[in-house]
């Protein structure tokens, strides 16, 4: 797994209007980040470093456990595997879309 997989993942996941109206950006530490811009028209994934109206952080293993539906995000965050920080109803919007 890589951060270019990763990305690709969240990328088809998301689509062109994934209904998030938010930023979001999942923080993997020193592996990287993926940022997801759901107010642009195309929705982008990008791996650029840049603010969000909410940012999770995230290991890549997690995150690919995530992305697999090996790992529920509402779990995930109760067991201390993710954390998040801005705004909690985007993170709860993105439930619906990873």
């Amino acid at each position: 797994m890589s951060l270019d997989t990763i990305t690709q993942a969240i990328r088809t996941k998301v689509g062109a209007d994934s209904g998030l109206n938010a930023s979001v950006k999942f923080d993997c530490g020193a592996d990287g980040v993926v940022f997801v811009d759901g107010k642009s028209t195309p929705n982008t994934v990008t791996n650029d470093n840049t603010d969000a109206d909410c940012t999770v952080g995230i290991t890549m293993d997690n995150l690919q456990a995530m992305l697999d539906g090996d790992l529920d995000p509402a779990t995930g965050f109760m067991a201390g595997k993710l954390k998040v920080s801005g705004d909690m109803s985007v993170a709860m919007r993105l439930q619906r879309v990873i």
